[in-house]
């Protein structure tokens, strides 16, 4: 195969990790959203004096955009990088 093969493959990788990771938080968020229109009585649950379900949930959105964050530039220093270093040898 080659090297201009091997980039478009590396590519198509990089779109497809790229379009799920950020469908993910579009899900996460509007879900969160869809919560806050629809389910105000399940988001004002108490979980504990001064923490309500909204507000942990709302941390969660944060913390799940981290983590997937995270994800994909672990992903691109250990796997997109490697490759590309290979292509151009």
């Amino acid at each position: 195969m080659d090297a201009h093969e091997r980039l478009r493959r590396l590519a198509g990788r990089q779109w497809r990790l790229a379009l799920t990771l950020t469908g993910a938080i579009v899900a996460i968020y509007f879900g969160f959203i869809f919560l806050i229109a629809f389910g105000k009585r399940l988001l004002a649950r108490l979980l504990a004096p001064g923490l309500s379900v909204g507000i942990a949930l709302g941390a969660l959105v944060i913390a799940a955009s981290w983590a997937l964050t995270w994800y994909y530039v672990r992903w691109a220093n250990t796997h997109y990088d490697a490759e590309l270093r290979s292509i151009r040898q």
